[in-house]
């Protein structure tokens, strides 16, 4: 892969920062309504959604414990997910009878998350839901109900705002289609 170039290499912004910021101050609003006298624990999927819980965070007014995970489901391929999930980094602490929050950057296919929700449930959790920042439902392959969405978009190749391509482009303020000839150069 060559040297992103993090102007040239966007085909078009899709979500500027600000709508961004506007959405996440509404998500954090709702969840704080949604929860206000139960505590909260949020989990990160690492790392594409840890820009999107750090401002999330930031715009819940209730309290609220956080947790990271990382998982793997893109093997050998680097555009297409493989099915095949790995956890990575699991939980650092219980989530027994919690209101947990699964915060993710987007629901592509749906099956990493799938098999999240269930390696969860078996943690017996209080209560799961799902706060997406993107939905791709162009992509899905398995119903999963998200509870707090941020933005659906179209089947394209995003990236920025912790979304990447070839660990790149996550520090961008904003969502952007990545240039076709990109991803798919030799």
């Amino acid at each position: 892969m060559q040297t992103p170039d993090l102007v040239d290499d966007i085909a078009e912004v899709l979500i500027p920062e600000a709508d961004i910021q506007a959405k996440v101050r509404e998500l954090g609003a709702q969840l704080s309504r949604d929860y206000e006298g139960r505590p909260l624990t949020l989990v990160s999927v690492l790392k594409g959604s840890l820009p999107f819980m750090a401002d999330l965070m930031r715009a819940i007014s209730i309290p609220v414990t956080i947790d990271l995970m990382e998982v793997s489901s893109y093997g050998g391929a680097v555009t297409e997910t493989s099915g095949l999930v790995r956890i990575l980094k699991d939980l650092s602490a219980s989530i027994e009878g919690r209101d947990v929050l699964i915060v993710e950057d987007i629901i592509d296919t749906g099956l990493t998350l799938n098999y999240l929700l269930r390696y969860l449930r078996g943690k017996n959790p209080r209560s799961l839901r799902i706060c997406a920042l993107l939905d791709k439902p162009a992509r899905r392959l398995v119903d999963i109900d998200i509870d707090y969405r941020g933005f659906s978009i179209p089947d394209r190749f995003v990236i920025g705002y912790g979304l990447d391509y070839g660990e790149h482009y996550r520090n961008l303020p904003f969502i952007g289609v990545l240039k076709p000839e990109v991803y798919s150069a030799p």
